[in-house]
């Protein structure tokens, strides 16, 4: 088992090494055949050197020198921003560093490169046929599905590059990589960490959040993101009130994703939780609610719209066809939609308020192998198919303003299957501190 932020941290603090060494392992990692397109645009320049240059500066910093890395939509100054396209290659370097950069960085934290996504994070897949596909961490012998649209945030982390994988979720984008790739994600409420200095995808659903190796690691690093400290939690899963909803989250389970789920759910009630199965109504609207295509077709084709007019030949075909589904949508339309979901929130909030979070597989199925959806028209039903499977689950939170965290719950020898533990706004501080006593149970 990789060792996590937290480790490392203490490990620099005690004198056992430091944070040149440590970026040398990072480095060693990046650079290896298990990262190979985890990473794009400018990477590695000086990141040793400038390690030990913020450690020495700041040595109480919370991320002691150590390394994390960008997704390729969040601005790095002097960098230009191209979301994972070819399109805005040539686009103008960013001035500055986008506010989520820039409090890891006043955190001790070093960026060690851009990494690889799904072309302008619209999809939860993480195929790009531009810069290539990096291969899911979990199996060296089959080349597998990423997961997205943090494809190469997840790789990093999980292959041993970085640290602290900065992502996007707006539907769940940090959570989806993370549960194929047997790490911890977290996406907060969003109204937590500043989006500014990230290309859009929905500005209604689109969250700042990271991946990291444990669910420490995702406290201290929301906390940095935040600006915020992180409240005591429950003392013991035995205070804890659990729901289960069968309907739609449970559709279509692979047999290693059920038979983790269940452990999961065996551990926790073992260990005092109550978890209750229940129906949530609320759920059946979401489809008439989202029928024009939801949030993210007309908030990313009003950014992209004078792009596309010039340069839609240069879009990976699969993504332009998603955002000129929002050409099509009516300014009244799109106002009804805001409506009906602000509405669709309060009665789910009203349906969940005695839980303390739900519980949900991240999703359903392990990753399968990544021919089965690699660019090419010949396989686009499979790979809709797929990115519909993959975003079912976590988008529901994106929709409820909710947040959420993905655990590795998989048996050992299993490819990785998650287990997501959600609820609604600003719940975060909760969400945290139960899975932080759920982790170790899931772990054995």
């Amino acid at each position: 088992m990789l060792t996590d932020l937290f480790q490392a941290r203490q490990a620099i603090r005690a004198g056992q090494s430091d944070p040149r060494t440590e970026m040398a392992h990072c480095l060693a990692a990046a650079g290896s055949p298990a990262c190979r397109h985890a990473f794009i645009g400018p990477v590695f320049d000086g990141v040793e050197s400038q390690a030990e240059s913020v450690r020495s500066k700041t040595p109480q910093a919370p991320l002691a020198g150590l390394a994390f890395s960008v997704k390729d939509l969040f601005d790095i100054a002097g960098q230009p921003t191209p979301a994972g396209s070819v399109v805005l290659a040539h686009a103008p370097a960013a001035a500055a560093d986008a506010p989520a950069v820039a409090r890891l960085k006043a955190a001790g934290g070093v960026a060690i490169g851009r990494t690889n996504m799904s072309e302008f994070a619209f999809s939860g897949v993480g195929v790009n046929p531009h810069h290539g596909t990096p291969a899911n961490a979990a199996d060296p012998d089959t080349a597998r599905v990423p997961g997205g649209s943090s494809s190469g945030a997840a790789i990093s982390v999980a292959t041993g590059a970085a640290f602290v994988g900065l992502g996007s979720d707006t539907g769940g984008s940090i959570r989806i990589p993370a549960a194929l790739n047997g790490i911890v994600g977290f996406k907060s409420t969003a109204r937590l960490v500043p989006t500014a200095g990230a290309l859009p995808l929905s500005t209604t659903l689109d969250t700042a959040c990271a991946m990291t190796r444990s669910v420490r690691d995702a406290i201290l690093v929301h906390e940095v993101l935040a600006a915020h400290q992180v409240g005591p939690g429950p003392t013991r899963l035995a205070d804890c009130r659990f729901a289960v909803v069968r309907e739609l989250f449970l559709d279509g389970m692979d047999a290693t994703v059920a038979r983790a789920f269940d452990s999961a759910l065996r551990k926790l009630r073992d260990a005092g939780a109550r978890v209750e199965e229940i129906g949530l109504p609320p759920l059946a609207d979401l489809p008439a609610i989202n029928a024009g295509g939801g949030f993210s077709p007309v908030e990313s084709y009003a950014w992209h719209r004078l792009l596309l007019e010039r340069s839609v030949a240069g879009y990976d075909p699969r993504v332009a066809q998603r955002i000129l589904r929002g050409a099509g949508m009516k300014a009244f339309e799109y106002i009804d939609l805001v409506r009906a979901r602000a509405d669709w929130i309060a009665r789910m909030n009203a349906a969940l308020e005695s839980f303390d979070a739900v519980l949900s597989p991240t999703v359903p199925v392990t990753a399968p192998p990544l021919a089965e959806v690699a660019p090419g028209r010949e396989r686009d039903d499979a790979f809709f198919a797929l990115n519909g499977l993959l975003l079912r689950n976590p988008s529901v939170v994106n929709m409820l303003d909710g947040c959420a965290i993905s655990l590795p719950c998989q048996a050992p020898g299993d490819l990785p299957a998650g287990l997501m533990l959600w609820h609604g706004a600003l719940r975060d501080d909760t969400i945290l501190g139960i899975a932080l006593l759920a982790e170790p149970l899931l772990r054995t």
